[in-house]
């Protein structure tokens, strides 16, 4: 399930949109805190090709169907 849309909240929380029409507000915190810390948070951008989430210019990803996983908790 592809990410079509993300916005920053604060902390490590974000708000997805997926290509289902799903959308969802999650703090991502236990996934990515080890690897990204709060001021990266900022580089973070929607690949186009596959959908999904990167930080860093594409060093760190979260592959669209962990993230749906992750954020609708299915």
């Amino acid at each position: 399930m592809k990410l079509v849309n993300f916005s920053y909240q604060e902390g490590y929380v974000f708000k997805f949109s997926f290509e289902n029409g799903e959308t969802t507000q999650v703090d991502l915190s236990d996934l990515i805190k080890p690897h990204i810390g709060t001021i990266q948070l900022d580089t973070a951008r929607i690949d186009a090709d596959w959908g999904c989430l990167e930080f860093n210019d594409g060093m760190i990803d979260i592959e669209p169907k962990t993230l749906y996983r992750y954020a609708i908790k299915k």
